[in-house]
């Protein structure tokens, strides 16, 4: 079993920044890659960025250099900053990963961006 929770969403004003937390714990030993997602309002879930283990990263064509991810494998916590905010960047953002075959999600954060 693996756990993901995810934190640090919130409100904030167009332009701001806001860092995202993903913590993972369970039976996180061949957990490689760990990805968020998000799922605006009326739309379906979508890639935004991911993570190996290793540091290696994938993301959606989408994504500009205004979202990195980063991931700290000794505090089991992936971290997702969102730069320049915009209202378009509102939506609830998850967590996910794969582990013995198994999909293993979060429960969500809200971002909600104000123009």
């Amino acid at each position: 079993q693996v756990q993901l929770v995810e934190s640090g969403g919130g409100a904030v004003q167009a332009g701001g920044s806001l860092r995202l937390s993903c913590d993972f714990s369970g039976s996180t030993a061949r957990l490689n890659l760990i990805s968020w997602y998000r799922q605006a309002p009326g739309k379906q879930r979508e890639l935004v960025i991911g993570i190996t283990s290793g540091g290696s990263t994938t993301y959606a064509d989408s994504v500009n250099d205004r979202i990195t991810i980063s991931r700290d494998n000794a505090k089991k916590i992936v971290y997702l900053q969102i730069n320049h905010l915009e209202p378009e960047d509102t939506a609830v953002y998850y967590c996910h990963s794969v582990s013995w075959g198994y999909d293993y999600w979060g429960r969500g954060t809200q971002v909600t961006v104000s123009s």
